[in-house]
């Protein structure tokens, strides 16, 4: 039995979202149809895949499983049909992901000096999405701050930085030449507090259970929107600070906690011999004291 990436893809969305309406929704198709849909598949892998009632949705060990392996199968196939229609057109393209902070222009132009028919591109990536765009075949390479799954990507570590705090100018540990992370750890952090595990490990809101619910941010504007508003407070990377200077936020250097690593990032069924010769100029560039990335 051949395995269906449509009936995937409409499991992957009704658990990520747990709601059979809002998921259908999502997929801009009617509920009944997503729930024959999702019917099929269980039939198919002789599997239920989620545990429903009248008040809730919840995935079953199988579906938990199933939600593991089918992320990166739909992301590989994503990659191949990107790969074939860049192939049928016949462009030498390459792209190149970046986070925030990092400048790869070095690097990249560089690589387009010694291929002049190559066009070589640039995408901004976020914590939420960059490893997504290497293995969906929207970058060929990426520059990417650990930790990162792992699953599926090689990676060539490139340099490390100091982390610190962003703070609004008012907050009490402004003024400081330098802070541990226990100041922090009845503060509230705006980011995914797997970012910051030394935070995680010592966070007073996640010990009681009574922290703030999360808030929707994915982009570094939007934290320090919300830091300068008094919400909470981010760690960065020192590079991703000082890029995003703002007059009415400081940062604060944490002294105890390791440096921010970043690698470069592909997909280790790629054998493209322009990701190696990338990865051999940014690591040149790296070696610079002058080149961020």
């Amino acid at each position: 039995m051949d395995v269906d990436l449509r009936k995937l893809r409409y499991f992957v969305a009704v658990a990520e979202h747990l709601h059979f309406g809002r998921a259908a929704a999502a997929l801009h198709i009617a509920q009944p149809v997503l729930s024959r849909q999702i019917r099929a598949l269980e039939h198919e892998l002789k599997s239920q895949l989620f545990d429903r009632t009248k008040r809730a949705t919840a995935l079953t060990r199988a579906g938990e499983q199933l939600l593991v392996d089918a992320r990166p199968l739909l992301a590989g196939a994503d990659a191949l049909q990107r790969r074939v229609q860049r192939a049928a057109r016949g462009s030498a393209h390459f792209t190149v992901g970046f986070m925030p902070g990092l400048i790869v222009t070095p690097a990249t132009r560089v690589l387009a000096a010694r291929h002049p028919d190559l066009t070589v591109d640039v995408l901004r990536t976020s914590w939420d999405d960059q490893t997504e765009v290497v293995l969906d075949g929207r970058v060929d390479v990426s520059y990417v701050r650990l930790p990162v799954d792992q699953q599926g990507l090689q990676f060539r570590p490139l340099l490390t930085e100091p982390r610190v705090a962003a703070l609004p100018l008012d907050h009490p540990l402004a003024a400081k030449d330098g802070i541990s992370i226990g100041d922090l750890a009845h503060e509230h952090l705006l980011q995914n507090p797997d970012a910051v595990p030394e935070w995680r490990d010592i966070a007073a809101e996640l010990r009681s259970g009574r922290g703030e619910p999360p808030r929707p941010i994915r982009t570094v504007e939007e934290k320090l929107e919300h830091v300068a508003a008094g919400h909470g407070l981010v760690v960065l990377p020192l590079s991703t600070a000082t890029f995003y200077t703002r007059p009415d936020i400081t940062w604060v250097p944490i002294d105890d906690i390791g440096p921010n690593r970043v690698c470069l990032a592909w997909d280790d069924a790629r054998t493209d011999p322009l990701i190696h010769e990338f990865i051999e100029i940014a690591e040149a560039q790296a070696e610079q004291p002058s080149s961020p990335a």
